[in-house]
């Protein structure tokens, strides 16, 4: 079986006219390019990588919907067999952002929550989250986020895990969370909170392979081996990129099965 991408958008005209990816489209190299793909041009970067399935999201946050849980419902339509989705919401009213999360998510379609932290600038702890945070355990479902530093020009403290991501997997012992991004700087506290809770798991959306930290690359090997799951962030990064020196990592075959597709269909129950 293929690969699957956990961290995937097939970003909107109003998402890409966002001041905040400048600094996203200069690291990755296309100020000059249009970042509005579609769902043709995304299949097609999917098949060059040899990826099955991406999780592609909504995005939602204080300018209103970037990306409408409608529009994803359209992008997983035009290639069902290629694409799941991950619903979010505007958390500005937390009880019509909990029901929106329940009229999306099925377990089939879509399959998953996403909320971007710094996009809101508010911790994950903080109560405006919390209704999201029931419905996903009520419907069985993992919550994405994103730790580590935020790359767009907007402030990283939303990304550290301890005490802010720790508080949530304390107070929902049954939310299985995923962090997306790494989560570098803040390594030591990646490690820390898998050894404390065991439905806390990672992507590696944002990150060719061979530019993920050293210290993260050992984490892979050891107490991550089952936690890890291959992300892209595309269209900011292809797949095809992403996972062009995959050999470089020195996984074994079964730490290899896991991170591109293993973890991410037991997690996600594709």
């Amino acid at each position: 079986m293929g690969a699957i991408d956990v961290w995937a958008q097939l970003t909107t005209p109003r998402m890409a006219a966002q001041p905040w990816l400048a600094t996203l489209l200069r690291w990755t190299g296309q100020e000059d390019k249009p970042l509005v793909p579609s769902v043709e041009r995304t299949v097609a970067a999917m098949d060059a990588a040899d990826v099955d399935i991406s999780l592609i999201a909504a995005w939602y946050g204080p300018q209103g919907a970037l990306i409408t849980n409608e529009e994803v419902a359209a992008q997983i339509e035009a290639a069902p067999a290629r694409f799941r989705g991950l619903a979010s919401a505007d958390i500005r009213n937390p009880a019509e952002a909990a029901r929106e999360i329940r009229r999306w998510v099925d377990g089939e379609h879509f399959v998953g929550v996403r909320i971007v932290p710094w996009l809101w600038d508010l911790p994950p702890n903080d109560r405006r989250y919390y209704p999201l945070y029931a419905a996903c355990v009520e419907l069985g479902v993992p919550l994405c986020t994103q730790i580590g530093h935020t790359g767009p020009l907007l402030r990283s403290e939303t990304g550290r895990l301890i005490p802010y991501l720790e508080d949530v997997l304390l107070d929902f012992p049954e939310l299985t969370v995923v962090g997306g991004h790494v989560g570098f700087p803040w390594i030591d506290e990646l490690t820390t909170l898998t050894v404390k809770f065991r439905n806390f798991h990672v992507d590696t959306s944002a990150y060719a392979v061979h530019r993920l930290p050293p210290a993260f690359v050992d984490y892979m090997k050891t107490v991550g081996a089952s936690r890890v799951m291959f992300g892209t962030n595309w269209p900011m990064l292809s797949p095809k990129k992403c996972l062009a020196r995959l050999g470089d990592l020195g996984l074994d075959a079964a730490q290899t099965e896991a991170f591109l597709s293993g973890t991410a269909r037991r997690v996600f129950k594709l």
